[in-house]
């Protein structure tokens, strides 16, 4: 990585905290090499190639299972980070953001922030150095999805002009000032950015990224664009045709559903992946849930709620596909929701070894107390086969569509597109669609991808009660903003209902 001064006022906290990571675990977050660059004027600029390679390597940080990741899933209903003994207790901050009592100095809440903020000004250092016009195009897709990042979680956006230098504060974007910065940064780039065919390895900025890019942001946009971040939102219909527009243009490009749900995950992934990271892999997340003897890399940590398994239908495919015992497994593990009995390679059981009884994961758990056998575990990316992490695919792309023509009124549609996907899932095709219906689907296709506390505020779930989980503050649909951040910049406001907040 690249640093300039800039990162001494317009980040927070040293640099060491960005790489935080669970006491329970020893995989680290692969960075490039590090080069101190000093410089008080304007942007630093470098080899536009180089600079751009080193932007992507950045995307690595979303693989970890803290920071960015942590904020839109532990604080959802679809995951629970449950204390085992001592494991994952790691001074309550699983339970804190699970339980929705963060505070501004939240270590996965400042790391979030430090990490988008300053990934975001090193597209600024791409853009400074004279990168051709696909360069250009590719920094503004990476800048805007990194910027899209901290709107989201923030609704604040730091940002400091291209020729600007450390000794100017930037300037803070309001959220509704961020989202046009965002859409306009993406309809610049697209006439520049490549337009490559689905493929496992699709880990550059291309048009189908960005057309997705947008249509995300404008099925939101009436969260960004609220007077109040917690609502209540409007959608506006012609807001609801962009979503559409922008979906059937990926489609366009020869994206479609994939016909096995779990292919997507793998090294044979081809017809839904749209934007990959190149190069953090999904390591993590068969590992953060995994038990310690149900797989040599496991490090039994993170669970699905009883009730969010209790959502799918028996013969829905998402639910799972149980390890052969034939050896054509791994370690003997199924995909999908890993429950009951776990069994190895050879068909043998697995011996849990903390109470030397078989190992049976059960569907009950609670949030602190857990025993190592207590939870239904979540295997997307598959040992034997995974592929590339992924940060965008088809599926997404394809229940926007299917939102957004509701929103606009057009239910029968929504409901035929709806029921083609859940029959290609082997689940039963519904009979009406609300609002409930819609979320529950984006639950059942999308678990575990990064999205869901997304989905729960644009539905205004986010803030109701499940399980070992009653605060329902309201502010809470935004992070608060990092106290080192507001005391290294005074542009910076807190947001409502967090210490230091003195009204906007």
């Amino acid at each position: 990585m690249i640093y300039s001064k800039f990162s001494k006022r317009f980040l927070v906290g040293s640099l060491s905290a960005l790489f935080v990571l669970s006491s329970c675990t020893n995989l680290h977050t692969d960075e490039v090499d590090s080069i101190v660059i000093d410089n008080t004027g304007g942007t630093t600029t470098g080899n536009p190639t180089e600079l751009l390679a080193g932007t992507y390597s950045d995307l690595s940080a979303f693989t970890d299972q803290a920071g960015v990741y942590s904020l839109y899933e532990h604080t959802t209903d679809e995951m629970i980070p449950p204390t085992r003994g001592t494991d994952w207790g790691d001074n309550g901050v699983w339970r804190q953001l699970y339980q929705h009592t963060w505070d501004p100095t939240h270590t996965y809440v400042v790391n979030s922030w430090n990490i988008l903020n300053q990934r975001a000004y090193k597209c600024n250092q791409v853009l400074a150095s004279n990168p051709s016009e696909q360069e250009a195009a590719e920094a503004k897709f990476l800048r805007a999805f990194f910027m899209w990042h901290v709107m989201d979680l923030f609704g604040k956006v730091p940002f400091r002009e291209v020729g600007e230098g450390v000794d100017v504060n930037p300037k803070v974007m309001t959220r509704s000032e961020a989202f046009d910065f965002i859409v306009k940064d993406l309809e610049e780039a697209l006439p520049d950015l490549p337009s490559p065919a689905p493929s496992a390895e699709n880990s550059k900025a291309s048009k189908a990224a960005a057309y997705t890019l947008l249509a995300r942001l404008y099925l939101n946009k009436a969260v960004y664009k609220a007077s109040s971040p917690e609502g209540p939102y409007t959608f506006d219909a012609a807001d609801m045709d962009k979503v559409i527009d922008y979906a059937d243009e990926v489609a366009a490009l020869g994206y479609a559903l994939e016909d096995q749900y779990f292919v997507n995950f793998t090294t044979a992934a081809q017809s839904e992946i749209i934007f990959t990271s190149p190069t953090g892999t999904p390591e993590n997340r068969y590992r953060m849930t995994l038990h310690y003897n149900n797989n040599p890399d496991g490090w039994n940590g993170f669970a699905t709620l009883a009730d969010f398994y209790a959502t799918f239908e028996e013969d829905d495919i998402r639910r799972g596909i149980p390890a052969t015992p034939n050896g054509s497994q791994y370690s003997g593990l199924g995909r999908g929701f890993l429950l009951g009995q776990q069994y190895k390679d050879d068909g043998s059981i697995i011996i849990n070894a903390r109470n030397s009884k078989p190992l049976a994961f059960t569907k009950e758990v609670p949030l602190t107390g857990a025993s190592t056998e207590a939870g239904i575990r979540v295997i997307k990316y598959h040992p034997l086969d995974k592929g590339k992490y992924i940060f965008m695919r088809y599926a997404d792309v394809y229940l926007m569509k299917v939102e957004a023509l509701f929103r606009k009124g057009s239910t029968a549609e929504a409901l035929d597109e709806i029921n083609d996907l859940r029959t290609l899932r082997g689940a039963s095709v519904l009979g009406s669609l609300d609002e409930t219906s819609i979320l529950a689907e984006r639950g059942r296709e999308l678990y575990w991808e990064g999205l869901r506390r997304l989905d729960q505020v644009r539905f205004g779930t986010f803030n109701n009660t499940w399980q070992d989980k009653s605060n329902t503050e309201t502010y809470r649909v935004l992070y608060p903003i990092p106290q080192q951040a507001l005391d290294s910049n005074p542009n910076l406001k807190q947001n409502k209902g967090y210490p230091g907040y003195v009204g906007d």
